[in-house]
């Protein structure tokens, strides 16, 4: 079988979740009995392939999708998107119920997501199909945390915060939540996309408190390092589904304090302190009792992030390619 992979053409600009998955996918599943490409604009090739799968609901997805719906392929859709009654006005629905209309399956990272888009959006909870999102296996190994501390001449405790930088994030908030913790820094990993927000962050917090390192590549045992070398990893976005960056630390053993929103609860349950985006003293909260979390409440965190590796999450996507 052979499939195309595809995407919003700024995708890779800014890299995040949505591009780690799918770079995951394309690592995890091409096989001899499964290959699969990457959309080639000046050598497309559609008719060689057995279906596309279609990454994000970005707009202007819609043309792209039914243009491979008029060359009569199967198309797989991942939404990886939160929209709720309360939030649909923020977004472009009807285009984006439209595009998922063109799916012959829409792949999601969990059944929340699932059931919320099938409600919000009117589509049959039939067409959807859960995947949840995994996490590679070098993540389960632990360099020494001095490997980062060293880099960047940190010696003081820090909250640690991966992620894209921009309002969806809220790292903002995270920054103003940190003046309750005058004695730990926060550190922010991820690539800029808004430069105004990243001002915005650091002016947030008390002076020389927020410290931007910049991108650290996604295998790198410097990442793995930060983890380590945190004291808690807070992920305090407006929504979430449910973010890697949440699993990787999971996996790391490091405690977490993440948002509410999104599908966040699906993966972690019990075992991470939940946080109300919009609200500095519940994010506070949250870090705080992170802080407090004992080696048995992060051993138990650990299991959960070394459950969703890449090999164990992908057997259903494999299975639904073969069902093609």
């Amino acid at each position: 079988m052979s499939i195309m992979y595809a995407t919003y053409p700024m995708a890779f600009h800014t890299p995040g979740g949505g591009e780690i998955q799918l770079m995951s996918y394309y690592r995890h599943i091409s096989s001899e009995a499964t290959k699969i490409s990457l959309f080639d604009a000046w050598n497309p090739r559609f008719a060689e392939h057995r279906l596309v799968h279609y990454f994000s609901c970005v707009g202007g997805s819609f043309h792209f999708c039914n243009f491979i719906k008029g060359l009569g392929l199967p198309l797989i859709v991942s939404s990886s998107l939160w929209i709720t009654s309360e939030t649909k006005h923020l977004y472009p629905t009807e285009e984006i119920r439209a595009q998922l209309g063109l799916a012959d399956r829409i792949v999601t990272n969990s059944d929340l997501e699932s059931h919320e888009l099938s409600k919000t959006l009117g589509i049959s909870i039939d067409r959807f199909y859960t995947v949840y999102n995994g996490v590679d296996a070098i993540f389960l190994k632990r360099p020494s945390p001095d490997i980062f501390r060293e880099l960047h001449r940190i010696d003081t405790p820090f909250i640690l915060c991966v992620g894209n930088i921009e309002p969806r994030k809220n790292q903002a908030k995270l920054a103003e939540a940190m003046q309750e913790f005058p004695n730990h820094r926060l550190v922010l990993i991820g690539h800029v996309r808004d430069k105004t927000y990243l001002d915005q962050c650091i002016k947030a917090g008390f002076p020389d408190q927020v410290l931007y390192i910049g991108v650290l590549p996604h295998d790198s045992v410097e990442l793995r390092s930060a983890y380590q070398a945190c004291d808690a990893f807070c992920l305090p976005s407006t929504l979430e589904t449910p973010g890697l960056a949440a699993l990787e630390a999971a996996a790391q053993g490091r405690p977490l304090a993440v948002t509410q929103v999104g599908s966040t609860k699906e993966y972690f349950g019990d075992t991470v302190e939940y946080l109300q985006p919009d609200h500095p003293d519940s994010i506070a909260d949250a870090i705080r009792k992170a802080l407090q979390q004992t080696p048995s409440q992060t051993d138990k965190l650990t299991k959960v992030g070394a459950g969703f590796t890449w090999p164990q999450v992908l057997k259903r996507l494999q299975a639904l390619y073969d069902s093609f």
